[in-house]
């Protein structure tokens, strides 16, 4: 398992983003970055450039025909996040930007500046809201006058591509050298990178320098995409730094990784780190695979506010965990720090993105469709074939587990169980044993009807994989096929009012008799357990054994004799938990899962299933509230920014789960997107009911305000304690991921 989530996705990338970070560690090591910051700042390249030249770094997304790599934007975006990483100076981010713009042009302007690219010239554009340069006609030729505002890169740039107006107000661009006008150098906020603005007075632009085609909007994108790319480097190197510095710096004779304030700081920065790769990635693949401009800016807003916007805030977080040595001129980390808050402030400020995205989630959603071709083209035509069927059949009634359309039973339900489409990927006959790719098709399938409710087995989702492992054929047989008939009821029965998310300190205890086992014990918490048939029960066996082992994985049947619940009734009203007391309770050997003491296994592995399920919660509306209140209110602007916030916030989490997807299709093992997105998904839950309180106003008064409100706040504690609370979750990424000590 990876210990940070990077852009690159596929081998080649990978390779490719080692081949610059080892460039990086060959030709430009920090020590000698630190010596020519002199330089850098007044404009000269780095003594390397011509080397990375050579290596083709700068032109991975340029056309073949220009003379570049023939790669993608994507490629690029893995170049310029190791350069973030290894904090290589220079323009490479300003030429690459400005390469990207061009790129798909064939006027003669964008030509020429391609080739000269490729060759290793450097570049930047001029943003078009920083600029206000005017151009009138003079022949055949233009002459411009203005100033740039300031541009990073600047000094350096051998080529600018700027915006102008006409006498007209039509909005051209032209590629100029700026050695041919006056450029005013400024002290940079980023030492590794020059800073300056370019007038112009009356200076002649031929008509063939002029770009008549580029698109203003798609710079801005590719701009924010890039940056984001870079910034999301930065912080990778700040897990990497911090982590290696709770696993080494000891206080009180431990290593101060063994703090458990300190393993959840670093668990959140990995999680803040894997959002804002995730959401670079997410624009540059927009940019790169979609014609759809509502796209590029979704993807670009998302990526401005949460892998730019944050990214000086998350090098300040390392900071503090880093101590007063990380305060100091001579560690690297006020370097790293000073370039995050440039690039921030290159494409401020947030408010902007924010509003815009709030605007546009009015009318466009991201579209995550993984593109999956041609394949399995047979496996696609029966699932079709039978999902068809099933619309013609319907469902007469409800489970145990509750009247929502997912929960129906008859025949249309029936048909979906037979066909091992309730659950795709469980082996057959339950399943289809279907591979990622399937059970992608599978979704798809049901996607496209939308009057086809997708069934679920509710907890059983949860349960049922570890009975199919670990259970007897005649267990299978029995409860399998009757709980995807939706004739079964399941509930969890693992934590106790003394265990809580630690299971493995259950006290439950199971004693052997003849013939199977006596159980007694206490659980808490347990969903459901007033409908349910059946539950899944730990319980201790061995109470000799070590805290993880001596535990049994049992399937109980919940009208036993010593069996009692009360229900707990929750703040909102509801009363879907419950206390469960076993007295004296028997269970016949065969409801024993797998070996006597391998319970703890089994419990992982259902947990595990668990929050999988939990993550994708995500992709439920939460500002059903706040979009409704936009189209009433009088000042529609805060909640604007509201709702741009969560849903940047969203589409990251969202192209979490879609990175690995692709990962998995690609013949990866699991990464860590599961413990990072649950404990994201909390964070975003928790945000976004902030916000809904704190602009809904008066509408919180009223349990049963429409829009709803207070009702869905009050039920937030089940979402955000249910698969283990945000701090077990964060134990888990410290621990198992960053690898911190343990006490």
């Amino acid at each position: 398992m990876t210990t940070h989530v990077s852009i690159a996705l596929t081998p080649e990338q990978q390779q490719l983003s080692a081949a610059v970070a080892q460039f990086a560690a060959r030709h430009a090591p920090i020590d000698a970055t630190r010596a020519g910051l002199d330089e850098l700042a007044a404009g000269q390249l780095p003594s390397w450039w011509g080397a990375l030249v050579d290596n083709g770094f700068h032109a991975v997304h340029l056309p073949e025909a220009v003379g570049g790599q023939g790669g993608g934007l994507a490629d690029m975006a893995c170049v310029l996040e190791a350069a973030g990483a290894a904090l290589l100076p220079g323009p490479l981010l300003t030429t690459a930007i400005a390469g990207a713009a061009v790129a798909s042009q064939q006027s003669p302007a964008a030509q020429t500046l391609l080739k000269e690219l490729a060759e290793g010239a450097t570049a930047v554009v001029v943003a078009r809201e920083q600029s206000e340069f005017r151009g009138r006609r003079a022949g055949d030729a233009w002459r411009l006058t203005g100033s740039s505002g300031l541009a990073l890169g600047m000094c350096s740039a051998q080529r600018v591509v700027l915006p102008f107006t006409d006498e007209a107000g039509a909005l051209l661009w032209a590629v100029v050298n700026p050695l041919e006008g006056q450029v005013e150098s400024r002290r940079g906020t980023d030492l590794t990178t020059d800073l300056g603005i370019l007038h112009l007075r009356d200076h002649t632009v031929p008509a063939t320098a002029v770009l008549t085609e580029l698109d203003t909007e798609l710079v801005t994108d590719l701009t924010v995409a890039f940056t984001a790319s870079a910034a999301a480097g930065i912080t990778q190197w700040c897990v990497d730094i911090v982590t290696e510095h709770l696993r080494t710096r000891e206080q009180f004779g431990k290593p101060i990784g063994t703090f458990q304030a300190l393993q959840h700081k670093a668990a959140m920065l990995l999680v803040n780190s894997a959002l804002a790769t995730a959401a670079a990635w997410d624009a540059v693949r927009a940019l790169g695979g979609s014609a759809d401009p509502d796209q590029h800016r979704l993807t670009a807003c998302s990526a401005a506010v949460r892998a730019v916007m944050p990214v000086p805030g998350l090098v300040l977080e390392a900071l503090t965990m880093l101590g007063a040595i990380g305060f100091t001129w001579e560690h690297d980390l006020h370097l790293y720090w000073r370039r995050a808050t440039s690039l921030a402030a290159s494409i401020g400020p947030v408010s902007r993105w924010t509003r815009e995205l709030g605007e546009l989630s009015a009318t466009a959603t991201r579209d995550m469709t993984v593109n999956l071709g041609e394949s399995d083209g047979d496996f696609r035509a029966q699932v079709s074939e039978i999902l068809d069927r099933a619309l013609t059949l319907s469902d007469n009634g409800f489970s145990r587990q509750g009247d929502y359309p997912e929960f129906a039973v008859g025949a249309r339900r029936e048909l979906l169980a037979d066909a091992g489409l309730i659950a795709p990927h469980w082996p057959a006959p339950w399943g289809c044993d279907a591979t990622v790719r399937q059970q992608l098709i599978v979704d798809e399938e049901f996607g496209k009807r939308a009057a086809l409710v997708r069934p679920s087995v509710g907890i059983a989702e949860w349960i049922l994989p570890s009975l199919m492992a670990a259970g007897s054929a005649e267990l299978q047989e029995r409860f399998v096929p009757t709980t995807l008939r939706g004739e079964l009821s399941w509930c969890q029965l693992f934590s106790e009012p003394g265990a809580g998310s630690d299971l493995a300190s259950l006290s439950t205890r199971a004693v052997r008799v003849e013939g199977g086992w006596r159980i007694n014990g206490h659980k808490i918490w347990t969903s459901l357990a007033h409908r349910a048939d059946f539950g899944a029960l730990l319980a201790r066996t061995d109470p000799d054994a070590p805290k993880h082992r001596g535990i049994g994985y049992f399937i109980l049947d919940m009208r036993s004799p010593g069996v009692e619940f009360r229900q707990i009734t929750q703040s909102s009203g509801r009363a879907e938990f419950n206390e469960v007391f076993l007295t004296d309770v028997f269970v016949p050997d065969e409801m024993l899962l797998g070996d006597p003491a391998a319970g703890w296994q089994l419990a992982i592995s259902t947990m595990a299933h668990e929050r999988v399920a939990i993550s994708g919660y995500v992709n439920i509306d939460r500002m059903g509230a706040l979009r409704e209140l936009v189209a009433v209110t009088s000042d529609p602007d805060p909640v604007l920014h509201a709702i741009g916030e969560i849903d940047a916030y969203t589409n990251a989490l969202k192209a979490l789960g879609v990175r690995e997807t692709l990962r998995l299709l690609d013949g990866q093992p699991p990464g860590p997107a599961s413990s990072i997105a649950k404990v994201a998904t909390n964070v975003m839950l928790r945000r976004a009911a902030e916000l809904t309180l704190s602009l809904t106003g008066s509408l919180a008064l009223e349990q049963d305000s429409q829009p709803a409100v207070v009702a869905p706040y009050l039920d937030l504690p089940a979402e955000l304690i249910g698969g283990g609370t945000t701090e077990i979750q964060l134990n888990i990424i410290a621990q198992l991921i960053l690898g911190l000590p343990r006490k």
